[in-house]
This record gives structure tokens, sequence and C-alpha cells, in this order.
């Protein structure tokens, strides 16, 4: 089979469109929405009626006269206003189904042209602990990663850490007048934290504390070195423990530059922006207007303040040229929340000025919200750490394994308990619309039902220990035949994932991904009611085997591009 059905459909359906004197572009097929009516329907009919002011089913019949889809579907049919409706022929799906048996990436092709593509996400403050706040750049950035790259674009993540700042000084200060040596080892974030908000609250009501406190930020950023090595020693901490939870979420970057890597190259940026005339000053700050762009005609970007400070659209800048130069990325996505909307604007406008030419991308999310459906917070008004969460979620996990399953290791049991547990969180994330806030909920998150990782990853479990239970396994080779309805939509939603898995990237929606994983194992669940498997014929039996294991296949690879596994007992 060369392409997914939807393409063959489509293909044939331009074919027709073109041999009748419609624009080809038109033949668009997507799969069907009630299959009462059909596995795939068109709307090009209505679509030409309404630009030729036609009558819709007029044209449609105008198009099957033209259309051969012989070998693919059934004869299609005119329903309604003019919907063309295509029922796959059992010989093909039988056909198909081989194929994606024997190919190793599920029918999945690769991207007609590949991209080099930076991927910024994450980005924690360094001295700081990652809170829930965390969660969904840094779980988003990964999947569209994993998933990019099995497109086969080349994926460059870079972790654009925060380790440059006024609260450096605070720390230094702190640092060297009350640090705890053996709290630091214990728990180094948790010790910065403290220096930091004790700094922080001396400075309440003690004027010396907060000028020495600016003073040895002075000294930080010219170059001082007893603060720069306490500085290098921070960063070193922080990234230490940011690596902990990266591992917990089998998490990795391919380049790690922090916003004082661009340091030296933002005073040379702005005198070139204003040499240029892409910034001017006003009231001592330097700014960059864009008298052409409504939306931002009055909402400047301030890159250098009147004090000769600068921010964080001066270090952006600085960090897109920087990108350009070294890596030369064709696209460069940014994962970062929508309140940063306004600033990514600025930005892209800003390079667009300067010539910039790379596809600059900001994918913006929601909120997580408590179960009060506020922004989620500590009873003492912080942010929920993220180290809490996770390792929450896998001492729920916990629990819930040691109580369904007796006579595991404490090995084996902690590793099906993080598997879980993290894909829990993951997928909560994950199946959720981006744009949209969500209330994290411990009892949905970890359910054995529903649209829930543990409900797709038991589902997967369930389907190996078909094969365990019958001491047997899929023959690849086997001959698929479909016979009886529920295979049939079986057979037509495996076929489904080769056209899912794309999609995801063309308004970057891992949510399409996991809503079709459960989708998947709902007409699994289905078709296993229906139709016995070890104790069906030889022949229907090894053809039922062979969607079984197709369907696991697809199950655990969908997971795995969504950054979670499948244990293999639960």
């Amino acid at each position: 089979m060369s392409g997914t059905p939807r393409q063959i459909l489509g293909d044939r359906l331009r074919d027709a469109l073109k041999a009748a004197g419609f624009d080809p572009v038109r033949g668009d097929v997507s799969a069907s929405a009630d299959m009462r009516f059909g596995d795939y329907q068109s709307n090009a009919a209505m679509v030409l009626a309404k630009e030729k002011k036609s009558n819709p089913r007029q044209i449609a019949a105008d198009i099957l006269s033209r259309l051969d889809v012989r070998g693919i579907s059934a004869a299609p049919e005119v329903a309604g206003a003019g919907f063309l409706n295509f029922r796959l022929e059992s010989e093909f799906l039988d056909s198909a189904l081989g194929a994606l048996a024997a190919d190793p990436r599920l029918g999945v092709a690769t991207a007609k042209i590949p991209q080099k593509i930076l991927l910024d996400f994450s980005s924690p403050n360094v001295a700081k602990p990652m809170h829930v706040g965390h969660i969904r750049s840094t779980i988003l950035g990964d999947c569209l990663a994993r998933i990019a790259r099995f497109l086969g674009h080349e994926v460059i993540t870079d972790n654009h850490i925060g380790d440059w700042g006024t609260q450096f000084g605070k720390v230094i200060y702190g640092w060297k007048h009350f640090l705890d040596r053996e709290a630091l080892a214990r728990d180094a974030i948790a010790e910065l934290v403290r220096l930091y908000r004790e700094v922080n609250r001396m400075e309440e009501t003690d004027e010396v504390v907060r000028r020495v406190a600016r003073e040895e930020l002075v000294k930080l950023q010219a170059g001082d070195a007893e603060n720069l090595a306490i500085w290098k020693e921070t960063v070193e901490l922080s990234w230490r423990e940011f690596e902990k939870l990266y591992g917990l979420l089998d998490i990795r970057f391919d380049e790690r530059l922090g916003e004082s890597a661009y340091n030296d190259a933002l005073a040379p940026l702005c005198e070139e922006l204003q040499r240029r005339g892409i910034a001017r000053e006003s009231e001592g700050a330097l700014c960059i207007f864009y008298p052409g762009i409504p939306a931002l005609a009055e909402k400047p970007a301030i890159i250098r303040k009147s004090d000769g400070g600068f921010l964080y659209a001066t270090t952006d800048l600085a960090t897109i040229e920087y990108r350009l130069k070294h890596w030369r990325p064709d696209a460069i996505w940014y994962v970062v929340g929508a309140p940063q909307a306004l600033h990514f604007q600025q930005i892209f406008a800003a390079c667009r000025m300067m010539g910039i030419e790379a596809n600059l991308v900001h994918i913006a999310f929601g909120s997580i919200l408590g179960e009060d459906r506020k922004i989620m917070k500590t009873r003492s008004g912080e942010n929920v750490g993220l180290a809490e969460v996770l390792h929450e979620a896998v001492d729920r996990a916990r629990k819930m394994i040691a109580a369904r399953q007796e006579g595991l290791t404490p090995e084996a049991l902690e590793s099906i308990a993080e598997t879980i547990g993290i894909g829990a969180v993951k997928y909560a994330e994950l199946s959720q619309n981006r744009h949209t806030d969500y209330v994290f909920s411990w009892e949905k998150l970890l359910a054995l039902d529903g649209n829930t990782a543990p409900y797709l990853q038991n589902a997967y479990v369930r389907i190996r220990s078909i094969f365990r239970r019958g001491e047997v396994g899929a023959d690849p080779g086997a001959a698929i035949r479909i016979s009886v309805p529920a295979e049939r939509l079986l057979a037509i939603k495996l076929l489904q994932y080769a056209e899912t898995v794309p999609v995801v990237l063309e308004d970057f929606r891992p949510n399409i991904l996991a809503n079709f994983l459960y989708e998947l194992a709902n007409t699994y669940h289905s078709f296993y009611e229906a139709c016995p498997v070890l104790k069906a014929e030889p022949e229907v039996r090894a053809s039922r085997l062979l969607l079984s294991e197709l369907t696991a296949r697809i199950l655990s690879h969908g997971l795995s591009l969504l950054g979670i596994r499948c244990p293999e007992k639960m």
C-alpha cells in the first residue's frame, strides 16, 4: 500500500476533480464522524458548489462519473447536501493491514521536506525550584521533539535557563553571610531559596543589607572572581537538581545555554539596531517601534532601559542571532505560556525588521488549575513544586499497584509505579488542548477507566496477557481476514494511526494523538468483547492475534511519542 487510505482516496478524488475541470486543491478527504455513512468522506462538491453557485449534488454526480476507486472502496455514495461517502473494501483492508504489520514505522511516512528545528522549552530559573507551572512547557516540548524526530526532522532541544538577574545579588550576599553547607549538600535549591528569602526579608528593614546586596550584583556583573565562583556553583548545583527531575521524566537536552551566555552580545546588538534605524531612543530608553503593525503600534519593545540595563527582549534577540549563526535552523519553536504572547509578537516582528527569515513560532499554552479552578498553589500560597507532584504521582501509583498485584519484587514494584505515575502526569497534560486551562485531579489522572494513561497502559497489558495466556505469538506473515463489523472497525482505526501522527505538528496538538489512542483502546475493547481470539478457528485466530499485536504495537508506539512507557504488568 502506497500511502494511507485517506491519502489514496484524496489522490483519486483530485484526479477526478482535475478531469472534471475543477480545482484539485479542493479534493480533501477526512475520516467520517459517523461510521454508519462510510469510512471516509469529502465535502468537495459542497465547497465547489458554493464557489460556483451551483447545485452540489449535480457537481457530486459530475465528480463521481470521473472517480475511479476500484480496489479501494465500494462505489461512493452521495449523501445529504452533497457529501461524498467512501466505504473501504474488505480486500483492501486485508492487504493494507498486512503491509502495516510488516512496517516498523506502522505506516507513518517521514516528512516530505525535513527541517532543522530548534525547540526551546522548560527553562527553569537557577536557585529556584521547578514548580507545577513548568509541567506544561517541559512535557509538551519533549513530546513535540519526539514526534518531530520520528517524522524525520532534525531537532535541537535547548533549555534556555534563567541564570542571570537581580536575584543573584541577594543569593550571593546570603551565601557569604549565612550559608549552611550541610543543608546545601542535602538540598541545594532549598538552601538557595532560604538564602534569597532571608535576604529579601532583611532588606525590608535594613538599608545596609539592601545596598550591599545590590553591590554584590554589580560586582558579579563586573566579573568579580569571588562572586563569579559563587554564581557558577549555584548554577551547577541547580542544574544537578533539575537533572534529577529530567531523569525521572526521561527528558534530555542537546543544548543548555542560559541567559548569561549572551551578556557580551547585548550592548553591540543595541548599537547595531540603533545604527540600522530599527531601534531609537525614547525618554532615555532604547526602543523598537512597530508603526506598520497595528497590533503593536502603541506597544514598543524596550531593549535598553534609561539606566543602561537590558531586558528579556534584548537577550531573546541576541539568542536568536546566536542560534541562527551556530545551528542554522529552519525554524525555532518556543513552548512558553500564553501570557508571553505579546513579548513574542514583539520579538518576532523585530526579527523580521532585522531581515531574519527563519520560521519563528510561539507554541502557547494555558494554565494548570487546582480543583478549586484557581491557579494551583500550596496552602501557603506558593507554587506547587514539580518534584512534589512527580514523587506523589509515583507514590500513589505504587499503592495502587501493590493493592492489585501480589508477589512483585520491590524493584519491579518501583519500576511499574514510576512508569504509571510519571505517565499519568504526562498524559494529563498531553490529552488536553494546549490552549485551554485544565484542572489537575489526582483521582482522574490515575483512574483505570476514562481517558487516562493508566487506562491505555492497562489496555496494552491486557492485550499482551492474551499472548502469555495462550502461550502464543502473532505470526507477522499470517493472512488478515476481516469478516465481522467489530474487526472492520478495529482495522480502519489501526490504519488511521499513520494519518493521525503527522497532524499533531500542524497546530502542535498532542491531544490529537492522545485522543486517537484512547479511541483505539475503546475500539479494541469492543472487538475483544465481540470476537473470540484464542478460541477462534486456526485461520481466524491467527488473523485476530495479528490484529491484537498491531493494536498493542500502536498503543505502545503512540504512548512512546508522548514520552510514556508501557509496563508488561499492572
